[in-house]
């Protein structure tokens, strides 16, 4: 029965804030509908989120399971054009934002609710990102921050007026300590800021890590991997050291962060630059990623063309920028991943990767749309062996041709400096 009351669709993850929030969007009359996104955080116990939701206040609370989509439609998607945020970040937050709003906006729709809610900061990425989304998603559905809604900010300046919110309407707060620092987790990553780790000189204590043991405490013996890619995406994996399989891609994923894990791979502790003009320092844990990025880049190596590779490593900065920024589903994030379609089409064969205490070494790879000739860049054949007419003396040629306008600008700088 409908109480008359606007409908919000709030992102809702259990925790101190957006219980707060769930409560006080109820407190001004509105119907609170919480959705949990289920993206592969890890131990998360969603039978008692949504009882804490009920509990809370919620008229009903929605539970998506969207790991495999997550792995299909976004993960494998930034794998396929080896994206890389400033060189060294692979997007593991940014990157599940948008299957997020897409999955609230979805809800909204279907419960006929006209707002959507989410617990992100005034400070962060990730209300630019949600926002961004919806909008792109469903220009008509208004998007309620709390923490950039002045009453709200001044109710709560921190954890001890939360806290106190929470034992004043009976709110159930997790008897745990906190830790010292903000956690974010899908089946992509683990991220790790804020709290001590704001000095960026404070070395992380081993402990904190989820998905990776330290290199220092990972096997002394090698394991040996082989991932299998058709048109660029990851179709196998198999461990040649103890013959395990996988070929379903959610399960091809979490296989990958298994091994990849426990040797050690796909930590990084870096200070990045928000899209709201901030500074920030995370730490990162990427180990299935990590290894499926690698291959990829080595089976590319030998399927694709060096024109188009160039222009590929161009649009893999542009998908980077734009996941990061928020733009998912902006025309231009459309045209750039079309275009990264388009040069996959041959890229196929497989990798084999050797992992050991933090390291990747690729030790070998195959395609049967292999570019690469070994008559032709062999040293010890005089020419392109007999598929190919190549005669080193026309290299003379291309050299004093491509050197012309080195000669001409060398001519200007000498005359201009003496």
């Amino acid at each position: 029965m409908s109480t008359g009351k606007p409908k919000v669709v709030l992102a809702y993850s259990g925790g101190l804030d957006t219980s707060v929030i769930l409560k006080w969007l109820s407190e001004k009359g509105f119907d609170v509908i919480c959705f949990c996104a289920n993206v592969g955080q890890h131990e998360e116990d969603f039978a008692a989120v949504r009882a804490k939701a009920m509990h809370c206040g919620a008229i009903k609370c929605v539970i998506s399971d969207l790991r495999k989509e997550f792995v299909t439609d976004y993960v494998f998607e930034s794998i396929k054009c080896n994206a890389l945020y400033e060189g060294r970040y692979l997007l593991g937050t940014s990157i599940a934002r948008p299957i997020i709003s897409k999955e609230q906006i979805r809800i909204a729709k279907e419960e006929g609710a006209g707002f959507v809610a989410h617990g992100a900061t005034g400070k962060g990425n990730d209300q630019v990102r949600f926002e961004m989304c919806a909008q792109s998603l469903s220009p008509k559905i208004s998007t309620i921050a709390p923490w950039r809604d002045p009453e709200f900010i001044e109710s709560f300046k921190g954890r001890k007026d939360l806290l106190a919110y929470c034992v004043k309407h009976s709110i159930p707060v997790d008897a745990k300590p906190k830790a010292n620092y903000s956690i974010d987790e899908n089946l992509y990553h683990t991220s790790y800021e804020s709290g001590m780790l704001e000095d960026e000189k404070v070395r992380p204590d081993e402990s904190m890590f989820k998905m990776t043991v330290s290199p220092k405490n990972s096997p002394d013996k090698a394991e040996i991997v082989r991932i299998e890619y058709k048109k660029g995406l990851p179709v196998k994996v198999s461990n040649l050291t103890d013959g395990t399989v996988k070929d379903d891609p959610l399960e091809i994923f979490l296989y990958c962060n298994d091994v990849a894990g426990r040797n050690g791979i796909g930590r990084i502790d870096i200070v990045e630059n928000r899209f709201v003009g901030i500074k920030s320092r995370g730490i990162y844990e990427t180990p299935g990623g990590t290894l499926l990025r690698e291959g990829h880049l080595d089976i590319e190596g030998v399927t694709v063309d060096r024109e188009v590779k160039r222009i590929c490593e161009t649009l893999s900065l542009e998908f980077s920028r734009l996941c990061y920024n928020g733009f998912w589903f902006a025309p231009e994030m459309d045209l750039v991943r079309h275009s990264i379609d388009f040069s996959q089409r041959d890229v196929e064969g497989y990798v084999d990767m050797e992992l050991y205490k933090g390291n990747i070494t690729v030790i070998g790879r195959h395609s049967d749309r292999s570019l690469y000739n070994a008559d032709l860049a062999s040293m010890d054949i005089e020419n392109g062996g007999e598929a190919f007419d190549y005669n080193p003396a026309d290299s003379q040629g291309f050299i004093r041709i491509n050197s012309v306008r080195l000669k001409t600008y060398a001519a200007l700088r000498n005359k201009i400096d003496s």
